[in-house]
């Protein structure tokens, strides 16, 4: 990696110039994150050590969703995966937000508007906030993103529908495993095309951020099932279920359920 140039580098993840004009390759770390989207869980503190494997776990992971996306249609940025934790991406121009989709109540939302944990919202919900850690990541509505030409009004209806279509798939695929898809967030690229631009899925799919629950709970002694909970050691339980684990990668410790 040092004969490389280095293009970024987050909490998460290294992004390093590609082979060909027009991509990089995207290096997960196994460094921890927690944040819901500028709003850390009152139980769940900030992490900042590394857990082992934890790059390899969310670099199958995200190929995973990336491929099912584009499969089925919705543009991403991934191209391929190149090893265990490398995957060539396209390049794009990212847009300075992170797009949350919300399905049941947890994290932030509670905190806002006082509503029970759990609860089912009447339709996902679309959320925006403004990339900048030092501000600390503050929630923006679509009068400021157009005011201040972070997108248009054109890109955010079809960013709402983007995001959307990405729901539909990760609910699907999660329900099929027996969790459920509280919440996530993503973020989108504009890409060029000679004179037309058009917008992408970026960044990656992970645990990192995503909050999920299990709806396999164990019977309780007297027969009963307890309500569903946060999934446990969030990464490896994930990647057993949808099939992605490599039978070389042991996961020593247990990463807190981000919300």
């Amino acid at each position: 990696m040092a004969r490389r140039k280095k293009v970024y580098e987050g909490k998460a993840k290294i992004l390093f110039e590609g082979p060909e004009p027009g991509t990089l390759i995207q290096f997960f770390k196994d460094d921890e994150t927690s944040s819901d989207a500028g709003q850390v869980a009152a139980n769940v503190a900030p992490i900042s050590a590394a857990s082992e494997g934890k790059g390899v776990l969310n670099n199958r992971l995200s190929e995973f969703f990336m491929t099912g996306l584009n499969n089925i249609g919705v543009p991403t940025h991934f191209m391929r995966r190149l090893n265990m934790r490398e995957q060539l991406v396209r390049m794009a121009d990212i847009i300075p937000l992170e797009v949350m989709v919300r399905n049941f109540a947890t994290g932030g939302i509670t905190e806002r508007l006082g509503i029970p944990e759990g609860m089912g919202l009447p339709r996902p919900i679309v959320e925006y906030y403004f990339k900048d850690e030092k501000l600390g990541t503050p929630m923006v509505s679509e009068e400021h993103i157009i005011a201040f030409g972070w997108a248009s009004q054109q890109d955010l209806d079809d960013i709402i529908a983007l995001a959307l279509r990405v729901n539909d798939f990760l609910s699907g695929v999660m329900l099929g495993v027996g969790v459920r898809l509280m919440d996530f967030r993503i973020e989108i690229g504009r890409v060029w095309e000679g004179d037309f631009m058009r917008l992408l899925l970026a960044d990656e799919i992970t645990p990192d951020s995503m909050t999920l629950w299990d709806l396999r709970q164990p019977e309780r002694a007297d027969g009963s099932t307890p309500e569903p909970g946060p999934l446990p050691d969030v990464y490896a339980e994930l990647a057993r279920r949808i099939g992605v684990l490599p039978s070389n990668v042991t996961h020593a410790t247990k990463p807190s359920l981000i919300n």
